[in-house]
């Protein structure tokens, strides 16, 4: 079994932006978003991804993760299945010491938010935390892409700062 280990934090400023290596404009949609399971659709640029994530463990820094690259054409078909709400973000390629952290901006109803993530081989993992990281926010299924698909940030009335 795959499993993904990460931690998320919001973003303080746009540092990320200078010293990112790589960028990429991803949307995304979710076939199932239910509570432990979903199965999402990603275009990322011109190539199309099929995934199913399961459960997140207590501390929301593990859980199932199975990914595969599909043909965009079937990935934009299966887009049209989707439930209502979908992700537009443009994600940001950091590195940080020996990781690489993925800082996404998103757009549309999530417009203001922005949160960084980096996947760790253990989940105690020490690693070199850039200055542009703010609160950590693991875990808070708010901050799941599935849940701000339904409940975007830009209803929320909060502040990534």
């Amino acid at each position: 079994m795959a499993l993904e280990i990460e931690r998320k934090f919001l973003v303080c400023d746009t540092t990320y932006r200078d010293l990112a290596y790589a960028k990429s404009r991803i949307k995304q949609g979710y076939i199932c978003s239910a509570s432990g399971r979903t199965v999402r659709v990603r275009i990322r640029d011109e190539k199309g991804f099929l995934t199913i994530k399961g459960k997140s463990d207590a501390s929301g820094v593990k859980r199932y993760e199975w990914e595969r690259e599909i043909p965009l054409q079937e990935a934009e078909e299966l887009m049209l299945l989707c439930e209502p709400g979908i992700i537009d973000k443009t994600r940001y390629l950091v590195k940080s010491g020996h990781h690489t952290f993925e800082v996404d901006e998103f757009y549309g109803e999530n417009e203001g938010l922005v949160v960084a993530e980096v996947e760790l081989e253990e989940e105690n993992e020490i690693f070199l935390r850039p200055s542009f990281l703010g609160e950590e926010v693991t875990g808070q299924t708010e901050y799941y892409n599935s849940s701000l698909m339904k409940m975007p940030y830009t209803k929320w009335g909060k502040s990534t700062t």
